[in-house]
């Protein structure tokens, strides 16, 4: 049986590499037993067929999720500026704060998803706007606004992204209720978007724009200092003050 199941798995991936330019793979999870004595129960089978299937099912999860994260952030990084070393330096980041503020491991990979991930409603914004060489026009401006909530609607509209949809949705608002897109204020602003703001702001100082030079990270930090209470939550932003300097590098 086991090799009948295992010959089973190697045509349906030969089939999946022969058709890369389909929309759709097959997946196939597949449960089984055989029984080995004369002692085992038909139930005792099928409880360990069922255990195989779940095994399968729960690696089939995994494989599609990277694969869809994966395709989303080559799709963004197409697209705009973004580059995979802004989510990567994102990640670090917001793991840092993360860690420091005790988040279960859970919430921490959740933190890592939207760091990759919370700028990719800006697919759905004119390329002439997201790589413009300068500053935007109020009206452009505008536009890209929208992304915030593009960037909800793809996450809800993909299963594996679904979670951290409303994390999206809230990573430009302030913590004085001034942000976009909903002018949420303090605590109605979800952890996670509190969390990337901080980060995000840190990053987008310290890296070079075409209409300005990168930011020292002593200068990036007291602009972080300025607008706690203002832009970022004051317990978030003074702890990635203390950590920022205790290293006293660009993270």
């Amino acid at each position: 049986a086991n090799s009948l199941i295992v010959e089973i798995q190697r045509t349906i991936e030969r089939h999946n590499r022969t058709e890369k330019q389909s929309r759709y793979e097959i997946s196939l999870p597949i449960g089984y037993s055989t029984k080995e004595s004369n002692g085992q129960s038909m139930e005792e089978i099928k409880k360990i067929s069922e255990g195989h299937l779940k095994h399968h099912k729960l690696l089939n999860q995994k494989s599609s999720h990277h694969a869809i994260v994966s395709s989303a952030m080559a799709t963004l990084y197409a697209k705009s500026q973004e580059t995979e070393e802004h989510g990567q330096r994102l990640t670090c980041l917001t793991n840092m704060i993360g860690e420091h503020l005790d988040l279960e491991q859970k919430v921490l990979d959740d933190l890592r998803l939207l760091s990759l991930l919370h700028d990719i409603g800006k697919v759905g914004i004119d390329d002439r706007i997201l790589n413009k060489p300068s500053r935007l026009t109020n009206e452009e401006w505008k536009q890209m606004k929208h992304h915030t909530e593009i960037g909800y609607r793809i996450a809800m509209s993909t299963p594996q992204l679904k979670h951290i949809a409303e994390y999206i949705l809230h990573h430009h608002e302030r913590w004085d209720g001034t942000g976009y897109p909903k002018g949420l204020k303090g605590a109605e602003i979800p952890l996670l978007s509190r969390v990337l703001a901080v980060a995000d702001a840190y990053d987008a100082m310290t890296e070079d724009r075409v209409y300005r030079r990168a930011l020292s990270w002593e200068s990036s930090v007291e602009e972080i200092e300025k607008c706690t209470g203002t832009q970022f939550d004051p317990d978030i932003a003074r702890l990635f003050v203390e950590l920022v300097r205790k290293q006293k590098v660009k993270v």
